[in-house]
Order: C-alpha cells, then sequence, then structure tokens
C-alpha cells in the first residue's frame, strides 16, 4: 500500500531503497530501507549527521548511483530497473542538476552551457523560457562569458539556468551554495524557493545548512541511513534544533 501512494503522489520517491558499500565485515549500509516520497511542486531539502546518507540516497534517486534493493522511483520509472543507456537519457532530459562545484564546461560558453544537454538530446532551446530565466537569473550581459570569466555566484546563476532550460520533472540540488559568499547563496535559494512557485519546479535540495534549509517548504531528516524525521514549513531555529536532537540520539 506504501509503494502504491509514495508512487502516486510523488515526483520522485524511494520505497525501502538500500544501498550497500562493500561486502563481509567492511561492509557499509549507507541506506537501510529508507522509504520517502518528494511532492511535485515542492522545495525540499534533506538533512542528517555527516555518514546519515542524505548524498546517497540524492545520488540513487538521480540514477547516479545503484540501490541494492528496493526501488528509486521517477514517476513512473523504476530507476533501479533501468540499463545505463535509459539512465543516460532520464537523466538529461527528465531531471535537472546543480552541484556544489558548478560543472560547467570551462570551453564553452555560458548562452552553449545552458543549452548544452538540450541539444545532446536533440530538442531546441525554448526562446522565451531562455530569456526568462537568464533575466530573473541576472546573466543576460554574461551569455558570451566562459566559466573562468565569471564569479563563483555568476557560474552558478548559468548551472541554475542549464538545469531549468529542459523542463525537468526534478532538480536535484547536491549544496548548490557550498563555494558561495552568504549574498550570492541567499540569491540562488530565493531562485530555487521562487521556480518552485512560479513555475511549478520540483526540487530536492541536500544541505548541511540549517539557513539554506529554512527556504524549503519541508525538510526530510535522515540518520544512520534511515529517515529520522520531517519538518513542514521550516525556520532556521526548527531545523537547528532538530539536527541538534539527532546528534544527541546518536
Amino acid at each position: 500500500m506504501l509503494t502504491q501512494s509514495v508512487d502516486t503522489l510523488a515526483a520522485v520517491a524511494a520505497v525501502d531503497l538500500v544501498k550497500v558499500y562493500g561486502s563481509g565485515d567492511t561492509a557499509v549500509r549507507a541506506l537501510d530501507g529508507v522509504t520517502v516520497g518528494f511532492a511535485r511542486a515542492q522545495f525540499t531539502a534533506i538533512m542528517g549527521p555527516s555518514g546519515s546518507g542524505k548524498s546517497t540516497l540524492m545520488h540513487c534517486l538521480a540514477g547516479l548511483d545503484t540501490a541494492t534493493s528496493g526501488q528509486a522511483l521517477l514517476g513512473g520509472t523504476d530507476l533501479t530497473k533501468q540499463s545505463d543507456k535509459v539512465l543516460t537519457k532520464v537523466r538529461r532530459e527528465r531531471i535537472g542538476f546543480v552541484f556544489q562545484a558548478f560543472n560547467l564546461l570551462p570551453q564553452l560558453t555560458a548562452e552553449q552551457n545552458i543549452t548544452l544537454p538540450l541539444e545532446l538530446s536533440g530538442r531546441k532551446p525554448d526562446a522565451h523560457l531562455f530569456a526568462h530565466l537568464t533575466e530573473t537569473l541576472g546573466i543576460t550581459g554574461r551569455l558570451g562569458h566562459r566559466p573562468g570569466e565569471l564569479s563563483g555566484g555568476q557560474q552558478q546563476r548559468v548551472a541554475l539556468a542549464r538545469a531549468l532550460m529542459s523542463r525537468p520533472e526534478v532538480v536535484f540540488a547536491d549544496e548548490p551554495t557550498g563555494n558561495l559568499d552568504s549574498r550570492s547563496g541567499a540569491e540562488v535559494l530565493l531562485f530555487l524557493r521562487n521556480s518552485v512557485r512560479e513555475l511549478g519546479q520540483t526540487i530536492v535540495m541536500v544541505t548541511h545548512d540549517p539557513g539554506a534549509a529554512a527556504y524549503a517548504d519541508r525538510v526530510v531528516l535522515l540518520a544512520d541511513g534511515r529517515v529520522a524525521g520531517e519538518l513542514d514549513r521550516p525556520d532556521i531555529a526548527s531545523v537547528t534544533d532538530a539536527l541538534q536532537s539527532l546528534a544527541v540520539a546518536r
């Protein structure tokens, strides 16, 4: 019953997801039967102590890592049952990514970086969406520049535009403000929140920062590879208290 409800209501979901690294006495159970859904048009943050499994969960849900057992569902597609070729297509066409390290190609201009995933999948960029994203992100005057000619904040805004250009079913953001100053980080987080409100985007973000998590609609807490709770309408104080409680419980 749980599998059905999560599958029906969530944009992306884990169902009894297990991930084990290694074998025998050295095996590490990074995910230990995680079941959680992430609603459409919602901004969700995943948090937990170091080693809690939050990055592993994201990587399995995004088809970047292979689960040991269980299901990783993107809409009606179980990513755990797909070939590498299909997973590559899914990541390119149905998922957007924003990483701490930006992951822009240094030899391409900002505009070329933004449109590259669409070109690789044989699709033409939506000119209206491109204009909206680049104007909203304040990078229209930097589109001819290469990453090395941009600040960290500008590079991350290029990465945000790239992630949203394909109108993905979900955007996974892995510590997206980790390399940014506080002002640039706040601008990125505000844009992510507004993309949910204005574009109906689904955002799933891994972060260790209570301030970043406070921009989300919901926080999912992990500890020791298991779901340890969640917060709706989080603020810095409630997130900090929850993390402290998890640390004490360990």
